[in-house]
C-alpha cells in the first residue's frame, strides 16, 4: 500500500490546516489508519488514528482541537487540525494497518507515508 500525503505547510499559532491522506488500496480495505509526528530527536508520536468502523483515538495533547476522520467517496483519510500551536510543528505521517493486533493504537501499522512538514510560528 502506497500512502501520499498533502496538506501541510505554515500557519500562524490558533490557526487551521487539514491534512490529507490518499492510499493505493480501497479504504475500506484498510482496518486501522493513523497520523503520526515526529521533530527532529524524538521518536515518532501517534496523533490520532481511526478504525473502519469508525472508533478513534487522539493523543491528550491534541483532544478537542484535531478531528480525523474517514472520507470512503474520495478513499482519503484527513486530519483538521484547528487552534494550533507552536508545540504542533513537526513532520506528519500517515500510517496503515491490517491487522487486528493494529488497535488499540499501541504500535504503528507496516504501512507509511512520505511525511509532510507543519509548522506554526508567528
Amino acid at each position: 500500500v502506497q500512502l501520499v500525503e498533502s496538506g501541510g505547510g505554515l500557519v500562524q499559532p490558533g490557526g487551521s490546516l487539514r491534512l490529507s491522506c490518499l492510499p493505493s488500496s480501497n479504504l475500506d480495505s484498510i482496518f486501522v489508519m493513523a497520523w503520526y509526528r515526529q521533530v527532529p530527536g524524538k521518536q515518532r508520536d501517534l496523533v490520532a488514528a481511526i478504525t473502519n468502523g469508525g472508533s478513534k483515538e487522539y493523543a491528550d495533547s491534541v483532544k478537542g482541537r484535531f478531528t480525523i476522520s474517514r472520507d470512503y467517496a474520495a478513499n482519503t483519510v484527513y486530519l483538521q487540525m484547528d487552534a494550533l500551536k507552536p508545540d504542533d510543528t513537526a513532520v506528519y505521517y500517515c500510517n496503515a494497518g491490517f491487522a487486528l493486533s493494529n488497535w488499540p493504537p499501541n504500535f504503528p501499522g507496516d504501512y507509511w507515508g512520505q511525511g509532510t512538514q507543519v509548522t506554526v510560528s508567528s
